[in-house]
């Protein structure tokens, strides 16, 4: 792909901010970033950007058809990578609406919109234009002690968030079959790296054991997530988006399973070797605490059709991601210390009690 006119969703988030910053520093293509800009979105994981010729910001919702038709229009997308989304399980089990109106009814506005645009293409122009939705490896459900999520494994989401994001993954397809719009389905594993909100697990740990704070792990610990460096995650979009058959699935992750507690131990590690207590270990700060409702116990990605198809493989193990992303807040405190300065108090949500 060579000098694409790039639309991206989401783009002021972790992953799509990630996305952006590749985009503009590492190929010629024009970005796009169109971006609510809600909790999670973070301008400054983009100040790199600002006023660069092939970068560009529009503020608008997916949801709003009319803004997104006209932002299509003036941009003229190449190819679309839909990103924006609520995310977050345990805020997901707190107020699942907010996720059902993005993730459902503004994936579906956003396939619309594109598919109008993509009528009013050329032949030329519509046979190469590219609509990739970006998912997760939670709308599988949950694995045993083994056994690994594959293209075909069903979908058996738990939670409020893996259940819209599923909807939103039918709708994508089904807006290809139906409709014949070129669109491709990624299905990512856990994600870490720099520029993370810090309600996902790894920030959150890091930026309470930095502040002296106690280090909550749901249970004990033991559930399993199989682990992604977001740059990782940001070649495989683009090995998607050229490489990628229509209509097809591509399952995304990074080899790297791991137990909870085995993540948060890792943590304590680094930091101790890093930024030493006085006395003792981070270790000795976590505590375990009430598990949240229907917590998946293990996600494992095989990413083998990606590998063979896209020619794409992961090139960040987990352990030097791990250490790269530690060293990345330790550096960047300001930047953090901005997420907490407005409001956000690094603690663990989504304990809603279930009734039964």
């Amino acid at each position: 792909m060579v000098n694409r006119r790039i639309l991206v969703t989401g783009g002021a988030g972790f992953i799509g901010s990630a996305l952006c910053r590749h985009l503009v520093n590492a190929t010629d293509h024009d970005v796009l970033n169109l971006d609510k800009l809600t909790y999670a979105a973070n301008l400054a994981s983009l100040k790199e950007l600002e006023g660069h010729n092939r970068y560009r910001l529009a503020v608008a919702d997916i949801g709003d058809t009319e803004t997104v038709r006209r932002i299509f229009a003036e941009f003229r997308p190449e190819i679309v990578f839909h990103l924006a989304a609520e995310s977050h399980v345990d805020r997901s089990i707190e107020g699942p609406e907010a996720f059902l109106v993005t993730n459902v009814m503004g994936t579906q506005r956003l396939l619309n919109v594109a598919r109008e645009y993509w009528h009013g293409l050329s032949a030329g122009q519509a046979e190469t234009f590219r609509f990739i939705h970006v998912s997760t490896d939670e709308v599988y459900g949950t694995l045993g002690a083994t056994g690994y999520f594959t293209e075909e494994s069903p979908y058996r989401p738990n939670s409020p968030y893996s259940a819209s994001k599923a909807a939103s993954d039918h709708l994508a397809l089904a807006w290809h079959a139906t409709y014949g719009l070129p669109v491709v389905v990624s299905n990512c594993s856990n994600n870490y790296g720099p520029c993370q909100f810090p309600e996902k697990l790894i920030p959150h740990i890091i930026i309470r054991a930095i502040k002296g704070e106690t280090l909550p792990v749901y249970g004990q610990g033991l559930n399993v997530r199989d682990w992604l460096f977001v740059e990782d995650h940001v070649t495989a979009l683009l090995a998607v988006a050229a490489k990628g058959r229509l209509g097809e699935k591509y399952n995304i992750g990074g080899h790297s399973e791991r137990r909870n507690v085995d993540v948060v131990q890792a943590i304590c590690r680094h930091l101790d070797q890093r930024r030493p207590l006085p006395s003792g270990s981070y270790a000795d700060r976590i505590t375990f605490v009430k598990d949240r409702p229907g917590h998946d116990f293990r996600y494992a990605i095989d990413p083998g059709k990606a590998e063979a198809e896209l020619g794409w493989r992961q090139s960040v193990t987990f352990d030097s991601g791990l250490a790269a992303t530690i060293d990345w807040y330790l550096a960047h405190e300001a930047w953090w210390q901005a997420i907490l300065a407005g409001g956000y108090q690094a603690e663990r949500i989504g304990q809603v009690a279930a009734r039964g």
